[in-house]
């Protein structure tokens, strides 16, 4: 073995401090939690119950949200051909190995309407015999049978292997090409990646748009809107930098980004967020504007469910949705659009983890609330709660995906050295 192969192999394997115990314990975290929220999954369909299934969803458009935002900035900046971000890119690609394990995780969501005798329980659109609030069953109603030619489960399963096909195909190619890069130096791989990039913008950019449509907007298929797929866009990309701020954080402290990771690319990132924080609300606010400008009753009821009690009075979704407002909004926009918070690693590290969690939130308030029938017959809007099951499917696919990072981590060097642009990202400056 030669003097450069040793040495490229001891930076590999002290990548992170103590990797073997970080993954291990990732592990249990991830197969604990997604056993414990596994078992809220049989336990709702004993008992008809619904909201153990939105946990797992819920679970699986975060960490789905953080991966899909990943792989867009892997290829906007080989589009872009940054050079400064040359050094994060490597992390981003080592996220997007969990794409695989995502599609196993999402496998009890499309494989339950198959077998199981409720097959409605999370899309209640799968079940024709579930009734609805109008007195209409699902089976005969006008609206859902207008719909029906693209809302059926055989469609909806092609269509999510569709998605995670294109996900994993794109994901699976840029990272041959990096990892190539690194054993042979050849820039035709960064070509490669760049034309790839190109295409495949619109090819994730198109299955993120129908897969936000099909798994979360669908839940009330009574409603619609042209814009649920770039909020959920504008989400992913905003929460993946904040995780990307957190992750970089952590191996510049602990791991091999030590005296790499520099205040410029701290700033960079920094702008990058407050560009999508503005980018979600202009998103989020034009779709309300326009749904109410146009009142229509067919659009509308989708906000009155989520801000008014039926006797008028304002719910706790309205609460949640001033939240975001106000502190999904409005404090990390104050806090970004000073320079002196894009600097600062504790600010910055701050403000990444209070979007991320407000993220969550955000991701609740437009995927849990629904009507539900209750034991005397009556529909009632399901509330706002956080449950056991939430956090074991939040905490389980997380230790999953950060398993899977580490996992990955130790088969390439930390950063690509091979790359034409590596000196210009390590001497990367304001």
């Amino acid at each position: 073995m030669s003097k450069e192969s040793n040495q490229s192999s001891d930076v590999t394997m002290s990548a992170i401090e103590n990797p073997k115990n970080i993954s291990l314990i990732a592990l249990i975290v991830g197969v604990v939690g997604l056993a414990i929220a596994g078992a809220g999954l049989v336990f709702g369909l004993f008992e008809g119950d619904s909201r153990p299934w939105f946990s797992w969803l819920i679970g699986v458009a975060f960490w789905m949200s953080i991966l899909i935002g990943s792989l867009l900035l892997i290829m906007i900046t080989y589009a872009f051909d940054a050079g400064w971000s040359v050094i994060i890119r490597r992390q981003l690609e080592h996220m997007v190995s969990a794409f695989p394990w995502m599609a196993l995780i999402f496998l009890p969501l499309i494989l339950q309407p198959w077998i199981s005798s409720q097959p409605g329980i999370l899309w209640k659109w799968m079940n024709p015999d579930t009734l609805l609030h109008n007195g209409h069953t699902v089976g005969h109603d006008p609206i859902y049978l207008w719909k029906e030619v693209y809302l059926n489960l055989p469609w909806m399963t092609i269509r999510t292997v569709a998605y995670f096909g294109i996900f994993i195909g794109v994901s699976m190619l840029l990272r041959k090409y990096s990892f190539t890069l690194e054993s042979d130096g050849n820039t035709r791989w960064v070509n490669r990646a760049r034309r790839t990039s190109a295409f495949g913008i619109f090819g994730v950019g198109l299955g993120l748009t129908f897969a936000a449509f099909d798994w979360f907007m669908s839940l009330d298929y009574h409603w619609f809107s042209t814009m649920f797929g770039v909020w959920y866009f504008a989400s992913s990309v905003r929460a993946t930098i904040a995780f990307t701020i957190i992750l970089c954080y952590f191996l510049s402290t602990r791991g091999y980004l030590k005296g790499i990771y520099n205040q410029a690319h701290r700033y960079d990132l920094g702008t990058l967020l407050l560009a999508f924080t503005v980018f979600w609300a202009y998103i989020c606010f034009s779709q309300m504007f326009l749904i109410y400008q146009a009142n229509i009753p067919e659009e509308t009821f989708w906000y009155n469910l989520r801000l008014y009690t039926q006797e008028g009075g304002n719910s706790l979704w309205w609460w949640i949705a001033m939240s975001l407002v106000f502190l999904h909004f409005f404090v990390p926009f104050f806090f970004l659009v000073f320079y002196s918070t894009k600097v600062s690693v504790g600010r910055l590290v701050f403000i990444a983890s209070w979007i991320l969690s407000f993220h969550l939130l955000d991701l609740y308030f437009n995927i849990l609330p629904g009507e539900i029938m209750t034991t005397d017959g009556h529909f009632i809007i399901r509330s706002f709660s956080v449950t056991l099951f939430d956090i074991c499917s939040i905490l389980g696919i997380g230790g999953i995906v950060i398993w899977s990072f580490l996992r990955s981590s130790k088969k390439v060097k930390p950063i690509p050295i091979k790359d034409p642009r590596i000196l210009e990202s390590i001497h990367h400056h304001e």
